[in-house]
């Protein structure tokens, strides 16, 4: 079967795979496939349904004639006779097309009129008399239908005799065909207007789809509006509103990276254009103590440059890749102490008592599904924070809490610093963000990062004070997780 083309796809009636699937060309088979595959069968069904029709007429005439002919069967006691009239004799031999054999036989067998090399029947027994049978039968090399009946003759109705009227099937045959012409020629006219009208229908219900693709290719590349569903068919609208929902998920992705690079460039601006202009007088002071001033410039300038760029790598990973990393069962309380123990240096370093409460393992209970290295990266960020902000002879205290029956864990960092005002704390969660009215080197990306670690394993942020009261209220982030259940929980 030959492959045809459609709007640049490829086409095949049926049963070829085709390297690209084209919904055309599968509709296509799906309805024309059958239509091809039972239209011999119709034909073979309309032979046998026309025999019968042929058959049923012819059939009844013949019984009429055997039983016009069994009138002229008479018995005696002695013998049985067969007086045949000339007028019968011609109705015999009335028709030009077909050829009519009898026989009369009495119940021993002997010819008493016709044909001599008549077929017997092959009734296992003898049929009720007077019934007339029929069947097919072969007389002189001439396939016949033959009518037959048993007659009972005599004074006595004892005497049977074998009557049998067969006649070729000629006029069956020419009926038959005549039959068969009348349905297989308008068939012949009705089946290619048929796949005609199948294809123009098909062209005509593809075209929305057409349609919706030129509509597609002639969007420029930076349009991501949604695709208008007014025109949609009802059948390709899921798939259109996947499409729109896609598209306002990049389009948001896209403007979260816009303004991260921008941001992210802003941030780099300040301790970039330090370094330059502390190696510029650096290069025209002539003073050791100077240039060795210089020089400490340009190292705590570069400390914050790599500072910041470890803070955009960790929230890049964060906003982009969290999602796709493997997870684990995580042990809260020993992921926390793991941090709180590598923070010790610099904690003492900066004169803070960092200390922590809460158990050194979890219960089996308690353990979440999570990936531990964002997971350790937003501790860390919390510690960070504390310590930064919390001066020389500051404390800070991380706490684990959790709930056996509920299956609730917390994560507490508190310290002592000036604390966040309430107003600014929904603020302070947005990337480069930083409260104002402090004088701590930082590029306010800390609790960005933690916040959206803390989105993708479903917690929950929440900032309070520490002390109710004075100059320093302190600060408590406490991170809300809800541990994974086991399923007999």
């Amino acid at each position: 079967m030959a492959d045809e083309q459609h709007d640049g796809a490829r086409i095949s009636f049926g049963l070829f795979q085709r390297e690209q699937r084209s919904l055309f060309g599968e509709i296509l088979d799906w309805m024309l496939t059958p239509l091809l595959l039972l239209w011999p069968l119709s034909l073979a069904l309309t032979w046998f349904v026309a025999q019968g029709i042929a058959t049923k007429p012819f059939d009844r005439a013949l019984e009429f004639n055997l039983q016009a002919l069994t009138q002229f069967v008479v018995a005696t006691d002695k013998k049985v006779s067969f007086n045949l009239t000339p007028q019968a004799r011609d109705l015999l031999r009335a028709d030009d097309s077909d050829l009519v054999y009898y026989q009369v036989l009495d119940a021993r067998g002997q010819l008493i009129s016709g044909e001599g090399d008549f077929p017997l029947p092959d009734d296992p027994e003898t049929p009720e008399p007077g019934r007339v049978l029929l069947r097919d039968d072969m007389v002189r090399g001439d396939e016949v239908r033959v009518a037959y009946a048993w007659l009972a003759r005599g004074t006595d109705g004892k005497q049977l005799v074998l009557m049998q009227v067969g006649e070729t099937k000629g006029k069956r045959s020419t009926l038959a065909t005549e039959i068969i012409k009348g349905v297989m020629v308008p068939q012949f006219v009705i089946l290619p207007l048929a796949v005609l009208l199948v294809w123009l229908a098909l062209v005509r219900g593809i075209r929305p789809l057409n349609e919706l693709e030129q509509k597609i290719r002639a969007r420029k590349p930076d349009d991501l509006s949604p695709i208008e569903e007014s025109f949609i068919p009802q059948e390709v609208a899921p798939l259109v509103s996947s499409i729109n929902d896609l598209l306002t998920r990049l389009k948001t992705s896209l403007t979260t990276q816009k303004r991260f690079l921008a941001d992210a460039a802003h941030q780099l601006k300040t301790p970039l254009a330090g370094l330059r202009m502390q190696a510029e007088l650096a290069q025209r002071e002539t003073d050791p103590q100077e240039i060795r001033g210089s020089l400490k410039q340009i190292a705590r300038s570069s400390s914050r440059a790599t500072h910041t760029v470890n803070q955009l790598l960790a929230l890049a990973r964060a906003e982009t890749t969290g999602r796709a990393l493997p997870t684990a069962q995580i042990d809260l309380a020993k992921l926390v102490t793991d941090v709180v123990r590598d923070s010790v240096p610099r904690a003492l370093e900066h004169g803070i008592d960092l200390g922590y409460e809460g158990p050194e393992d979890m219960p089996e209970i308690c353990l979440m599904d999570g990936n531990p290295t964002l997971l350790q990266e937003m501790v860390r960020n919390l510690v960070d924070n504390a310590i930064n902000y919390s001066g020389q002879g500051g404390i800070v205290t991380v706490r684990v809490l959790f709930d056996r029956f509920s299956g609730v864990q917390i994560l507490q960092v508190e310290d002592n610093g000036p604390g966040i005002p309430e107003n600014e704390r929904a603020l302070v969660l947005q990337p480069f963000y930083r409260a104002l009215g402090t004088n701590v080197d930082g590029s306010g990306l800390g609790l960005a990062i933690v916040h959206e670690i803390a989105q993708q394993h479903g917690a929950v942020v929440m900032m309070e004070d520490t002390h109710a009261e004075g100059p320093r209220r302190g600060l408590r982030v406490a991170i809300r997780f809800a541990a994974r259940r086991p399923a007999d929980e």
